[in-house]
């Protein structure tokens, strides 16, 4: 079997537009969270988001092509051109052994909202021919291929929350296994709307609080629910030895992917935590399993919801029993919201910067300790510490459990 590393990193996210700043605000304990300004909130019980500033999809994209795709598709070309740019892969690779392994949670969701009302405020006549390419949920994956001529595997990922975890771990297995070279791999979502935010809050989801620094606060006893976010989050996922024929800079390596279902409800996860437990120990286990608790991060799920953090608790605690008190933990997602299918791509650049930086990024807004959320969240502010392997940690609807793990280069 091939070895995987990653030599490209690129991202959008409600704290910075590209990873540089995206990741000093992690280390700064900024948080992107605030009232929502783009539409009327005034029947909305949830009036917090974490959305992306100052964009330019220009920057990526011909205006022409702009106007013709959902912003679900701007952020993925965004963060994708970044990663490739970063890289250098492009011109390096075959087109035929390039592949795209790029998913969403809820696809094209404005364009789907403004399609509907034109469907019903003007008539059938006046939903545009757009419409499909512009909501259908693998154009994020299509139109990254056809930027970057990527001719090999193309799969648009959907694994709800994990999605942006499923899509690297599945882009590790396939160049593992030799079906490609390189692959563009990670999440995008960006659904923040009246509907999508109205469908949240009557699931229970949302937190309702208008304190926008005691909203998303994982791991803490007041938590009552997540921030929706937006933003994508890619990432070069490349066999070891072409990336070290062409000269690549190397971020870390791909050590481990556990993939798991908790087969048990589509919104609640199973408390018992085996099935999420599994995906973190499959993880560790193909990694090699040697690694000290003391010098592991874990970037955590981490939502802020009730049931969330104390069964990812309880998988941590399940996997490393009482080295889970020795664990470094935070969530990032007390700073970005929870950006849904892009989570688990910009969560795991967070995690491969710490493992670079030998900086833990902290969980912000933690004041009230949880007698069942009980281990190290580094709690608002960033730890210094050397760490040697890295893993982020996904849980979406449906029971999906995804973990990925890297390590320094050796």
């Amino acid at each position: 079997m091939k070895r995987v590393v990653i030599t490209g990193l690129g991202c959008v996210t409600p704290v910075g537009n590209d990873v540089e700043s995206f990741w000093e605000s992690l280390k700064n304990g900024k948080s992107g969270i605030n009232l929502i300004e783009s539409f009327d909130t005034t029947d909305l019980k949830a009036k917090l988001a974490a959305q992306v500033k100052d964009f330019d999809a220009s920057l990526y994209m011909e205006k022409a092509d702009v106007r013709r795709s959902d912003r679900f598709v701007q952020f993925a070309i965004a963060s994708s051109h970044q990663a490739v740019s970063d890289s250098g892969i492009e011109g390096n690779i075959a087109p035929e052994r390039f592949g795209v392994y790029y998913g969403s949670g809820v696809g094209g969701f404005d364009t789907f909202v403004t399609e509907h009302n034109n469907l019903i405020n003007k008539g059938a006549l006046r939903v545009s021919p757009h419409f499909i390419p512009k909501m259908i949920l693998n154009m994020g994956a299509g139109n990254i291929a056809i930027k970057f001529n990527a001719k090999g595997p193309c799969i648009a990922v959907s694994t709800a929350c994990a999605t942006g975890t499923t899509a690297i771990g599945e882009a590790y297995r396939a160049i593992k296994a030799g079906y490609a070279d390189a692959i563009i791999a990670g999440g995008v979502d960006a659904a923040i709307n009246p509907l999508a935010m109205a469908g949240f809050i009557n699931c229970m989801a949302l937190c309702e609080s208008e304190d926008k620094d005691n909203a998303s606060i994982p791991f803490d006893k007041r938590r009552c629910g997540f921030v929706m976010g937006e933003g994508a989050g890619a990432l070069i996922v490349e066999e070891y030895e072409h990336a070290i024929k062409r000269g690549a800079k190397i971020y870390a390596e791909v050590k481990g992917y556990g993939s798991t279902c908790d087969a048990f409800h589509v919104t609640a996860p199973d408390s018992s935590a085996e099935a999420s437990a599994r995906a973190i120990s499959d993880c560790l286990n193909e990694a090699g399993n040697n690694f000290d608790a003391k010098k592991i991060y874990v970037n955590a799920h981490g939502t802020s919801t009730p049931l969330n953090d104390k069964t990812e608790t309880k998988a941590l605690k399940n996997v490393f029993g009482d080295k889970a008190y020795d664990l470094s933990i935070s969530s990032t997602k007390s700073m970005t919201g929870h950006l849904l299918g892009a989570a688990g791509a910009i969560e795991a650049i967070a995690a491969i910067k710490a493992l670079n930086e030998s900086i833990i990024p902290p969980t912000i807004g933690y004041k009230e300790k949880d007698e069942e959320c009980d281990l190290n969240y580094t709690p608002n502010v960033a730890d210094k510490k050397d760490i040697d392997f890295a893993m982020s940690v996904s849980l979406g609807f449906g029971g999906h459990n995804a973990c990925v793990g890297f390590a320094k280069i050796k």
